[in-house]
């Protein structure tokens, strides 16, 4: 979903790295040669050759415009950038259903401000580093809403243990042992937060609930920026979600600190996302504390299948390949096992909570067929920017086929 055409495989090149050329069809080619790749046709042509920009396919908005009326299931894109959000909005879609903030903190002029954060001894130099973070989240809140002006924003607070911000321990170490004395106090504490199975440590809502300071800087940036684009004539309309959780406990401390915020900047859509077994098992105890759920479906795939999808391209080929799986699971959404705990929970959650909201922000997401299953389950499906097209299109066609099947 990255929209960006790619040439994957080239049987006939043969490549000798340590000589640091390679040939097909007799021509050699020397380290170093540019190539031109048509990701499209996967044609590969030797040198540079002009470039166009990709036009746009007036048969294709043809096509969506007659299959727009019988689409009843939201479409909006996963974007963490404004420029994301601005071609998002450009194919169409109708709001963004997963901001994702840690990917902010990794840009060069935040990362020492994270780091320090990290390192924090005392209240203070913790407010310190907070203070600064939420300048930089402030502005990047800004220009997602400017650019998605009138339409949801769903923005989820951070997700990835803390560890993650840090380079690496053997990294660390080496420039520890060179004298670095930063180094030696990042690798000390990169140490003692480094984990054997991090996806399922101290990360989401445990990491917040247990340095609120953060979860308070994030929600405080996002109303601030909301604030700040509503004097300047703007209509923003952000909503934000707390990842992970795994207890209706949890979602009522996150949902007493996010008060005390609204108290101050006026309250707007608060939710969870639904991505632990355990949390769709317990909808109809969360429904009444949220306004929406949002389906984490790549967690809640992992977790359900007891996999990771880090590790299972060693395998996954070779099972669906042997008949042991249907299909690979992290690309298309198990209907037998994930589908039945989110349709659980979609029941039991609404059962509940009549006004909730549900939605799904997986990868899952923009694939037709998956996307076909949630149709007739979900308020809206959100994928990458560049899935948002054949979301709307599948979306179109399941609105369709129930239609049939009514007889209408």
């Amino acid at each position: 979903g990255l929209g960006v055409p790619a040439v994957v495989g080239a049987e006939a090149l043969r490549v000798v790295p340590e000589e640091g050329r390679a040939w097909v069809d007799g021509l050699e080619i020397q380290e170093g040669e540019l190539l031109t790749l048509d990701g499209s046709t996967g044609e590969v042509y030797l040198g540079a050759v002009p470039l166009a920009e990709a036009a746009e396919e007036e048969l294709l908005h043809k096509l969506l415009s007659w299959a727009e009326p019988h689409r009843s299931l939201g479409v909006r894109a996963n974007a963490d950038t404004p420029l994301d959000a601005q071609r998002a909005r450009a194919f169409g879609a109708e709001g963004i259903g997963l901001c994702r903030t840690e990917h902010m903190f990794f840009q060069e002029e935040r990362l020492p401000w994270v780091r320090r954060l990290i390192l924090a001894r005392t209240p203070e130099e913790e407010a310190e580093a907070l203070e600064r973070l939420f300048v930089f989240q402030k502005e990047d809140f800004k220009g997602i809403l400017r650019a998605m002006d009138g339409l949801p924003v769903t923005v989820r607070l951070l997700d990835p243990p803390l560890h993650e911000f840090l380079p690496s321990l053997e990294e660390l170490k080496a420039q520890a042992e060179a004298g670095d004395e930063e180094a030696k106090a990042l690798w000390e504490r990169a140490k003692a937060l480094a984990e054997q199975n991090p996806m399922l440590g101290f990360r989401g809502i445990r990491l917040l609930l247990l340095r609120p300071g953060i979860f308070r800087m994030q929600l405080r940036a996002l109303l601030e920026a909301a604030k700040e684009l509503r004097e300047e004539g703007f209509d923003p309309r952000p909503e934000v979600m707390v990842p992970l959780v795994a207890d209706p406990k949890e979602v009522e401390r996150a949902k007493a600190l996010a008060e005390e915020l609204f108290r101050e900047y006026g309250p707007i859509p608060f939710g969870t996302m639904i991505e632990t077994p355990r949390a769709a098992l317990l909808a109809s105890e969360i429904a009444p504390l949220v306004d929406f759920f949002s389906f984490g479906t790549n967690d809640l795939t992992q977790m359900a299948f007891g996999l990771s999808r880090d590790d299972a391209g060693k395998f996954l080929p070779q099972y669906v390949e042997e008949g042991l799986f249907p299909f690979d699971p992290t690309e298309r959404l198990d209907e037998k096992g994930v589908g039945r705990l989110l349709r659980l929970a979609v029941q039991e959650g609404k059962r509940a909570n009549p006004r909730l909201k549900v939605g799904l922000c997986g990868e899952h997401g923009g694939e037709a067929r998956s996307v076909a299953f949630v149709a007739d389950l979900l308020d809206y499906t959100s994928a990458s920017p560049f899935r948002v097209l054949t979301a709307r299109l599948a979306a179109a066609q399941a609105g369709l086929r129930a239609s049939r099947y009514a007889g209408t």
